[in-house]
């Protein structure tokens, strides 16, 4: 081995020796997807130099994920704590479980995802190798109902894609699979934005404000997580719902850090890009072909960043979740 490389890999050895991880769990009355991302940790491998330790928040009222958690903490090899935020809300609940996490790093994972055997040990070596304070991995999405219409834009839109290779990055993802040096997160216990509760995006506006901090973001392309899909989400009239969400996302935070000029420039982009694609998207439609999802996926985005103002925000999460039938359940 070269002495350059085994000077890296000496490096990334002693960093790791000295590394304590908390995988962070949020769940809401998901049992089965739960067990499936407790499991998944627990079957981590290559993490010896790692002193591991897990936490579930549980954000329902009733705390329904108590008995489950507790035990399976009763066998797992690490340490796994329960916390309960009543309070329902998708930043409540992340913010509920950094407050309680002392590691150097945290690692997310949501309760409907599972994580390959060497998928922390991947994320810890790529923010080893780039000294990152935040790092993404890829999110692979798995249908549960197999076939069904639109099957391929379905699978694109709750997987997620980055580059080839391991790298550092100008942009930034979502929470989900992600890692993030503790000491790089804002020091009063409630990083997340609680006015992002019930609609999401609670992340990419702390994603937005470490960038702009100088915090250094990395991709690690061989750490991917799989996301199970119920049929609930693979329908258009929910993912067209959540493309209008996540379009209203750029010209939210613009308007939000007081950037009048750059709300505009996307309202217009947005205006566009509902005008063009949700033409190319009915007529596609209309002639029976399955590319008309993608072509409206991007009217809808559109949409949304022209309408963005927070009366017409959609909620996904907190409040949301505690109808009778909650969107995509």
């Amino acid at each position: 081995m070269p002495d350059s490389a085994a000077r890296f890999e000496a490096q990334v050895t002693t960093a790791h020796a000295l590394s304590t991880v908390c995988v962070i769990i949020p769940t809401f009355r998901r049992p089965q997807g739960l067990a499936t991302a407790l499991a998944s940790v627990a079957g981590q491998t290559d993490i010896a130099h790692l002193s591991l330790s897990v936490i579930v928040c549980d954000n329902s009222p009733e705390a329904s994920a108590r008995a489950q958690v507790e035990a399976f903490a009763a066998t797992a090899p690490f340490p796994v704590s329960y916390v309960h935020e009543p309070a329902t809300g998708v930043a409540n609940a992340r913010n509920s479980a950094v407050a309680a996490c002392d590691s150097a790093f945290i690692a997310f994972l949501d309760d409907d995802e599972e994580a390959p055997a060497g998928w922390l040990g991947k994320l810890m070596a790529t923010q080893a190798r780039f000294a990152a304070d935040v790092v993404f991995g890829p999110v692979e999405a798995r249908l549960t109902t197999p076939d069904i219409a639109y099957n391929g834009y379905f699978t694109r839109f709750f997987s997620r894609f980055g580059p080839a290779q391991s790298e550092r990055l100008t942009s930034y993802y979502g929470c989900g699979n992600s890692l993030i040096r503790r000491a790089c997160l804002p020091q009063d216990h409630a990083p997340f934005s609680i006015e992002q509760n019930d609609m999401g995006g609670e992340d990419d506006q702390l994603f937005h404000s470490l960038m702009l901090n100088g915090a250094v973001i990395a991709w690690a392309a061989d750490a991917p997580v799989f996301e199970d899909v119920p049929p609930a989400r693979a329908r258009l009239s929910y993912t067209l719902l959540r493309a209008f969400a996540y379009g209203q996302g750029p010209s939210y935070t613009a308007a939000l850090t007081g950037k009048p000029f750059t709300t505009a420039a996307w309202m217009l982009q947005g205006t566009a890009q509902a005008v063009i694609f949700g033409l190319l998207g009915l007529i596609l439609m209309a002639t029976g072909r399955k590319t008309s999802a993608a072509r409206l996926d991007r009217a809808a985005r559109g949409l949304g960043k022209l309408v963005w103002m927070p009366p017409f925000k959609v909620g996904f999460y907190g409040a949301a979740l505690l109808k009778p039938k909650p969107r995509g359940r």
